[in-house]
């Protein structure tokens, strides 16, 4: 089906289950999404670490909680 460019999503989607779901890929993406927010280098180091502190699980819980609004995340 051929639809409007308007239509378009302008979320990123990350499947878990793909290499996407790499604690490392999401990782890199809190990065790079942080800078693209405007937030500083202490910030986004700050949320990496927070991330990094204990297991996968958890480190996806904060990468939603942070980034959830921008990005579509699937098990």
């Amino acid at each position: 089906m051929i639809k409007n460019r308007s239509e378009m999503s302008k979320r990123i989607t990350i499947d878990l289950q793909s290499p996407q779901g790499n604690a490392f890929y999401l990782l890199d993406l809190a990065g790079n999404l942080g800078k693209k927010l405007g937030l500083n280098k202490s910030e986004i180091k700050n949320i990496q670490d927070n991330m990094s502190l204990s297991d996968y699980t958890m480190l996806i819980e904060i990468f939603d909680k942070h980034f959830g609004d921008y990005v579509d995340i699937y098990k």
